[in-house]
């Protein structure tokens, strides 16, 4: 889900960083999942727009 006034690119990239590959599965179904690793699909498309600021607030540990 885009987030108005965002890079969608930029977003996932930073979810990707705070996301390990566990919690990418636990979070997506397997069609999501094959989307996602296929490349056909970014964390945004899957993720609701609370779940994304959720992850994003947290920080990567590296702040």
């Amino acid at each position: 889900m885009p987030i108005p006034g965002y890079d969608p690119e930029d977003i996932d990239e930073q979810l990707e960083a705070r996301l390990d590959d566990g919690e990418i599965e636990r979070k997506l179904s397997d069609s999501e999942l094959e989307a996602y690793r296929g490349g056909d699909a970014n964390l945004i498309d899957f993720l609701d727009e609370a779940e994304i600021e959720r992850v994003l607030e947290r920080g990567d540990g590296s702040n």
